[in-house]
């Protein structure tokens, strides 16, 4: 297991680079996951407009004014936090030890911090000087929902993070209960049903607003979303997250199948879960005592079998609001099944004592299907080409 991107490049490229300690490896591929379902739903949204399915909206812009006080401090704070927290962890001591620690902390450097914030703020300036004119300009310009992808995907982030920690927390009450603080500033601790949910909402209000329709931006979206889950779980699996599976004791069903393809012991997670290794020194030198299904990895080969799936249907499929029946359906029983191999936490008040993801999955499944069925009736004036 890799915790951070040092570990990786240390053990696969043989460098020793203490600064990558600042990069953890889950937060960097769920990055990819993010930058991969940009490009996805910017080709989607572009191929969609070709067929007329969405509207220009005009905005005016100015053209030519001097840099804003507005602009330079949110410029000097993006700068100040960079230079006091990301530059400063190589000047504090034993900051890359326990870099989650260090930036959940208040300790950084702040003489970095202001010289990096005056720094950012200095470009702003010097970039918008060098395109001022003597009379700025008011111009209407035309944007299209392609144009938008990345206030989407900051809508996703932005919402997805603070749903996937609602949801988290809610199913796991009493540890939120016992220390409420450290569970809501926790860099771990995600649900993905809560982070679809609250980014869904949270898009819809935005398409509204835009006046972007919201069925074919759901349809361009349904690719991307599978697409960027899969990427997603290989940060689960390669960090070790703790979002494996249950014991598995049983012997392979094929000779052929590498062991950690079937049972797996997680050495070195991200969360030091387990027993400790023998021999190991140092930070994440446990894994754990009985290996496990290694769920992240099944989730990672179904959710890119599916998204191709996707992918290459999306052409065929004429009605508006198929393709995102059909991706609430595949994601719903994906995940329901995977469920009765993955640990996670049980609603014991309730009849079969379900998980969360359980519940949810089932109504995704079940929206799913009333999609494809009523989307003709729905949708009959929106056909695809």
């Amino acid at each position: 297991m890799y915790p951070n991107l040092y570990y990786a490049f240390k053990d696969i490229f043989g460098a020793d680079l203490p600064g990558l300690k600042l990069v953890n490896t889950f937060g960097f591929f769920v990055a990819i996951a993010f930058l991969a379902a940009a490009w996805v739903l910017t080709l989607e949204l572009k191929r969609k407009q070709q067929q007329g399915l969405f509207e220009h909206t005009e905005e005016t812009i100015v053209i030519g004014a001097k840099a804003s006080f507005g602009e330079l401090f949110v410029n000097f704070l993006l700068g100040f936090i960079f230079g006091y927290k990301i530059i400063g962890a190589f000047t504090v001591a034993d900051a890359l030890n326990d870099p989650q620690s260090f930036i959940l902390s208040s300790r950084g450097n702040l003489l970095i911090g202001l010289l990096t914030g005056a720094l950012f703020a200095g470009l702003k300036w010097w970039e918008k000087n060098r395109q001022k004119l003597d009379q700025p300009e008011k111009r209407t310009i035309r944007i299209w929902p392609h144009d938008r992808v990345g206030d989407l995907v900051i809508f996703a982030a932005v919402f997805g993070f603070l749903g996937a920690k609602i949801f988290h927390n809610l199913e796991n009450w009493n540890e939120f209960v016992k220390d409420p603080i450290g569970s809501l500033v926790s860099f771990s601790g995600l649900t993905f049903y809560g982070g679809l949910i609250c980014a869904g909402i949270a898009i819809i209000y935005y398409a509204k607003a835009k006046k972007i329709k919201v069925i074919h931006l759901a349809d361009a979206m349904a690719p991307a979303l599978m697409l960027a889950y899969a990427i997603g779980r290989i940060g689960c699996q390669v960090s070790g997250d703790g979002d494996w599976g249950i014991p598995n004791i049983r012997p392979k069903p094929f000779s052929w199948l590498p062991d950690w393809m079937w049972a797996y012991r997680y050495p070195h997670n991200v969360i030091s879960e387990g027993v400790p290794i023998r021999g190991c020194v140092g930070q994440y030198c446990n894994q754990l005592g009985i290996p496990v299904y290694p769920t992240p990895l099944y989730e990672v080969m179904m959710c890119f079998v599916l998204f191709l799936v996707l992918w290459f249907i999306r052409k065929r499929i004429r009605l508006a609001g198929q393709i995102s029946g059909l991706y609430l359906i595949f994601n719903g029983m994906e995940r329901f099944f995977i469920e009765h191999i993955r640990v996670n936490t049980k609603y014991e008040f309730l009849p079969f004592k379900p998980t969360q993801a359980e519940i949810i999955s089932l109504l995704l499944v079940a929206a799913g299907a009333i999609l494809l069925v009523k989307s003709k009736k729905w949708f009959n004036q929106d056909l695809q080409l």
